[in-house]
């Protein structure tokens, strides 16, 4: 008797109403749903699933950090997830983070002589590389450190809901100062035209540094913490250096420049948004107090700054762990990031003040932070996806113990297949798919592979004949290399497997 078909596929629309519920700031969950299957995997990486999870969820998640200094053993990226991940972050030795927004974070290198900024769309792993501007004199930059370049980068188009705008067009703002300290120049860059345009410069009596990873996107304007440095003389003409605070403000549209006055002119100062959607900035004085301030307009009046709130970062982190210092925050999320001699970088949510250890490393310097749903996409859209390699904890006999049983799962599945014992290897992977091996999960991306390669060849022989008429040799080699194809770069790949669609292959290195 012929097998009952097959019950029919649940509608795509169903299946990322399912997958959209899995915790947005876990990556590796939606990482082991794409694996699945390939109708799943297809399902997570259409446009219209970051859609439903930006209805579904709000806000996106922090995913990591990208450092802006580095030294020999610093990580490109450095995950704050619940399950470890990594991306393929450009080498953070050869480029600086400077900003990142609306799914493209940006990079300028690290190499004076190179002049060039790279883009670079974490979800997708495309990287667009170009020139800074004419203007802009690098080697200015690396004599004088205050001289270095602050940018920003957004999305260019029009009437985008930045829900999934990857892809697409978008612009540079670029900000430098020259020789005399005394003009701050912006550049605006297109992707259309693929061109800057005109420096728009702002004469100032004393010298104003723009602080760097400061900027903060607010409808059609953005924003910049700065720094004025000039000279006061007491009574007896004495000259001592006096530091205030200043916010530079971009005119998206009329490209022109102002300078917005502060709440305070002590202290470390870091821009972000506030609760209704306004200008907000968070100010560090000398110890472990953060006072939250806000801007708000009043009728006939000029706009007023009004203090909202004030932590110690001492009832947050204990004081044991050494001095804190306010790294940066996240624009969307509203978290900040809070630096520990004695235990590395903790985020702090402002809203629900929770705590959370980000890394081990206290040396990191400024961050840029990586705030995004993530989502897989197949390997004809990322080549960069990089799922974490077994960490150390995970390590030792347990780990090795774990890793060996998943080698000869492999290797009894592939036996079986060379058998050309199909129904078994079939039986066997779906026994023990759940096998966790250290930084995998519950499945691990070999298990997982030749369960859907071979899985999906067995149902596909299961549909066309019943298992008992059909021959056992020539068939099932037929099936299995019909199932096989080749890419355009010359890698064989299976048709049926969306981890193949989805995993980097061993030959480009990404592999586990």
């Amino acid at each position: 008797m012929a097998a009952p078909p097959p019950p029919p596929a649940l509608p795509v629309e169903l299946v990322q109403e399912i997958l959209a519920r899995l915790p947005p700031d876990d990556p590796a969950c939606l990482i082991r749903a794409f694996l699945v299957c390939k109708a799943w995997g297809s399902a997570v990486s259409l446009p219209s699933f970051r859609r439903r999870l930006h209805d579904l969820h709000g806000a996106p998640p922090l995913l990591g950090f990208l450092p802006n200094w580095a030294s020999d053993n610093t990580p490109s990226f450095t995950p704050t997830t619940a399950s470890s991940f990594s991306l393929d972050a450009p080498d953070c030795l050869a480029w600086r983070a400077l900003d990142c927004r609306h799914g493209r974070a940006l990079f300028f290198s690290a190499n004076q002589d190179a002049r060039t900024l790279l883009v670079w769309e974490p979800i997708t792993g495309a990287r667009k590389r170009f020139p800074v501007p004419a203007a802009f004199d690098p080697t200015c930059a690396e004599m004088f450190p205050s001289h270095r370049p602050v940018a920003a980068v957004l999305c260019a188009a029009d009437g985008c809901d930045h829900r999934g705008c990857f892809g697409g067009p978008f612009r540079v703002v670029f900000l430098f100062e020259d020789e005399t300290w005394c003009f701050n120049r912006a550049c605006d860059y297109s992707s259309e035209t693929g061109a800057w345009g005109e420096p728009t410069p702002l004469h100032t009596k004393f010298f104003m540094e723009v602080t760097e990873n400061s900027s903060l996107l607010l409808g059609t304007s953005l924003y910049f913490a700065a720094t004025n440095s000039f000279l006061e003389y007491d009574s007896e003409g004495h000259a001592m250096t006096v530091v205030t605070n200043s916010i530079l403000e971009y005119d998206l549209e009329g490209h022109a420049m102002t300078v917005v006055s502060p709440p305070d002119d002590r202290g470390s100062l870091k821009l972000m948004l506030t609760d209704d959607g306004g200008l907000g900035v968070i100010v560090q004085y000398f110890g472990t107090d953060l006072k939250l301030w806000k801007r708000e307009a009043s009728d006939g009046t000029d706009a007023r700054w009004v203090l909202s709130r004030l932590i110690d970062l001492c009832d947050l982190i204990p004081a044991n762990l050494g001095f804190r210092v306010h790294l940066g925050i996240t624009e969307g999320a509203n978290i900040i990031f809070v630096n520990s001699d004695a235990a590395g970088v903790f985020t702090i949510e402002l809203q629900s003040e929770k705590v959370r250890k980000a890394c081990d490393n206290s040396g990191l310097g400024r961050l840029v932070p990586l705030v995004t749903f993530y989502t897989p996409m197949p390997r004809s859209y990322n080549h960069n996806l990089l799922v974490s390699k077994p960490s150390e904890e995970a390590g030792g006999e347990e780990g090795e113990k774990t890793i060996d049983q998943t080698q000869r799962l492999v290797g009894k599945g592939s036996n079986a297949i060379n058998e050309e014992d199909v129904v078994n290897t079939f039986k066997c992977v779906s026994h023990n798919h759940n096998i966790r091996a250290p930084g995998y999960g519950e499945v691990a991306p070999a298990c997982a592979s030749m369960f859907d390669k071979y899985g999906c060849a067995y149902k596909t022989q299961e549909v066309n004949d019943s298992l008992v008429s059909v021959h056992k040799s020539a068939p099932n080699e037929e099936l299995v290399k019909g199932a096989t194809r080749e890419n355009d770069v010359g890698d064989s790949k299976t048709s049926g497997s969306s981890v193949e669609d989805a995993a980097p292959s061993s030959e480009k290195g990404n592999s586990q």
